[in-house]
């Protein structure tokens, strides 16, 4: 694994920028202790296949992902601390190959496994699962990034903002920018116990319709051609959330955008 890194230079600025934005992350308190989790398809970066894929530990998946065969994914580690990544990427992130029977992973660093407790994150699952739908809709985004976004928790914690409808008039109607990259609005899926397959359906539902997904009270998920593009997103979302807050500590109720001007931005800049 380790000529596939250092002789490709672009899995090189792939996991360098997943480092970048892990500081961002940790930074703007959105990656509490060993919180989040990131994951990219790095398959179309990949030059130099591996051959000798016996040599590498093999891991079952608990279902079938037939769209991801064969395809290599750089993944944050299982416990492994954002504020670490973003000092260390591959001592807290790893590369995986899923198999051609798209039923397993290999374990491309062949000296991290599971007796070292070394494992992909536990989300790892769902992040595939995402993965699979966004190649079945033949999306072009590659990378999908969970965070604890502050001012996303606190806005699911309001009594005014309990369904989708709510949320998408407070993530518009604060900031114009939000409607400019946010056009196709944020899904919402409701307090369910997280690591649940329940919460995994839901959120792939939503997925199927937006970029961006919110989960009531715990926290966010979002994808995006690039690590980048996929924290501005979560970025924006947050902020109209945050200047809803700022607008209520100072007493007032927020007027928001009008939607005259909100369909004035969706004509100038969407459509």
């Amino acid at each position: 694994m380790k000529k596939l890194i250092t002789q490709n230079k672009q899995i090189k600025k792939t996991i360098l920028q997943v480092a970048e934005v892990a500081q961002y992350l940790w930074q703007k308190g959105w990656a509490e202790r060993n919180a989040g989790n990131i994951s990219v398809n790095i398959n179309h970066l990949i030059t130099n296949e591996l051959d000798n894929l016996s040599e590498y530990p093999s891991f079952d998946l608990p279902e079938k992902y037939p769209q991801l065969a064969n395809h290599y994914f750089f993944v944050t580690g299982t416990g492994k601390r954002m504020r670490d990544l973003a000092r260390s990427p591959m001592k807290n992130a790893l590369i995986i190959k899923i198999s051609e029977a798209a039923d397993s992973y290999y374990l491309m660093s062949k000296n991290k496994h599971k007796e070292s407790g070394f494992m992909p994150t536990s989300e790892l699952p769902t992040h595939l699962a995402i993965h699979q739908q966004i190649k079945a809709q033949g999306g072009n985004e590659k990378v999908i990034l969970h965070a604890h976004a502050l001012e996303l928790i606190a806005l699911t914690h309001s009594p005014e903002v309990k369904t989708k409808e709510a949320i998408n008039n407070i993530v518009w109607g604060m900031h114009p920018e939000a409607m400019t990259f946010i056009s196709k609005g944020v899904g919402f899926v409701s307090y369910t116990v997280p690591g649940s397959v329940d919460i995994a359906i839901k959120t792939l539902q939503e997925f199927k319709n937006h970029d961006v997904v919110i989960w009531e009270k715990h926290g966010v998920f979002a994808i995006g051609e690039d690590v980048f593009e996929t924290f501005d997103n979560i970025d924006i979302v947050s902020k109209s959330a945050k200047i809803w807050f700022m607008c209520k500590q100072a007493g007032f109720e927020p007027e928001g955008l009008t939607d005259k001007q909100l369909k004035e931005l969706k004509a100038t800049f969407v459509d």
